[in-house]
């Protein structure tokens, strides 16, 4: 079948160059020259009407592409970035090194509760970063949902454009056929003095003029369908670009960062246990000598196994990065997205009023 063809060669992109190759092929189509046969140059109204339904259709579907753009959620999610970026500023790395300038230096003077609260902050922004995760883990889900909407839309849109080139061929075919054959035909008659030839030639004219008229409305049409292509085209080109930021950012690098946190401030918590019994045993009286060597045994034990955290403090910081600067190529991203979404939203809505002024005019 040609239109097989045609299919193979436009599943990529619909493009004006291979619109071409589809015209000169669908002659051959079987159900392009039935639709010629159907159509009855002495019916004024069915020549008016021919082809409207898929002109109908393909501007309705046009309006649907808009309301997807209009629908987008990407302000939805620079409200996510904007949460997670307040989360994750309230990381300081200086909670976690050694020096006696950050806060477990001062752990000693300041007491448990220092601790407590350290641990608290950690354990709080862990919490959020869930909840953050969850909702960051639901967009990317929408926009894969989305990608495949699109591209059901895309192959969509294809079939109307086969279907409104189908009729528009038609058209030509007939109106070829009338002006080869009838046409000249009629006009010998006419000239030789046939007063009923003069009359049909008069009512073929005018069949052939309308029947040109609205192969140009199908044409218009067709276009609304041939700009639509590029437009579901950068839709989902600007949907994959957020779908492998938000993968490679935030959904994988979130939570190798939140485990990170979890075992840093539990191993830094042995670290000051273990510290505390030390120095205990160490103000310990000779009464309680034998106590305290047990304590010391169990305390150098304890030290041991807290040295060595199986995340170092620099993968953490390491994660953080990779997230603050996938937020920030995220929001490039969706703010191109944006700008390209308003600018197809307005070609598609001033090639709509084109063709709805074209079929009035008509």
């Amino acid at each position: 079948m040609p239109t097989d063809l045609v299919k193979a060669n436009t599943d990529d992109k619909l493009t004006e160059a291979n619109a071409s190759e589809i015209k000169l092929a669908l002659r051959q189509d079987p159900d392009v020259q039935n639709l010629v046969r159907t159509i009855d140059e002495r019916d004024q109204i069915q020549i008016l009407e021919f082809g409207k339904e898929p002109a109908e259709q393909i501007s309705r579907f046009s309006d649907q592409i808009l309301g997807n753009m209009r629908t987008t959620k990407v302000e939805d999610s620079g409200e996510l970035l904007k949460q997670l970026g307040k989360v994750m500023d309230k990381f300081d790395k200086k909670d976690f090194e050694k020096t006696s300038g950050g806060i477990f230096g001062k752990l000693f003077k300041r007491g448990e509760k220092l601790v407590e609260k350290l641990f608290g902050k950690y354990q709080t922004m862990g919490q959020e970063i869930d909840k953050i995760y969850v909702e960051i883990s639901k967009y990317q889900n929408e926009m894969v949902q989305s990608t495949t909407t699109l591209d059901e839309m895309y192959e969509q849109n294809y079939q109307y454009y086969l279907t409104l080139e189908k009729y528009a061929v038609a058209g030509e075919m007939k109106s070829e056929e009338l002006k080869q054959n009838q046409l000249p035909q009629l006009e010998s008659r006419a000239s030789a003095g046939d007063q009923m030839a003069s009359m049909q030639l008069d009512t073929l004219r005018n069949a052939v003029d309308l029947l040109d008229q609205r192969v140009y409305d199908l044409e218009m049409a067709k276009m609304v369908a041939l700009q639509t292509a590029p437009q579901i085209r950068l839709l989902q080109r600007g949907n994959t670009k957020l779908i492998g930021k938000i993968n490679s950012a935030f959904v994988t690098t979130i939570p190798i960062f939140k485990n990170g946190l979890i075992q840093a401030v539990a191993a830094k918590r042995q670290k000051l246990v273990a510290d505390s019994m030390s120095e205990l045993d160490r103000r310990t009286n000779e009464m309680l000598v034998r106590n305290a060597q047990n304590i010391s045994t169990q305390s150098a034990d304890i030290a041991r196994l807290a040295g060595g955290p199986s995340i170092k403090i620099e993968t953490i910081e390491e994660s953080w990065n990779i997230i603050i600067k996938g937020m920030q190529e995220t929001k490039s991203i969706e703010e191109e997205n944006k700008r390209l979404r308003e600018e197809g939203t307005k070609k598609l809505e001033q090639l709509q009023d084109n063709f709805k002024k074209l079929k009035h005019q008509g």
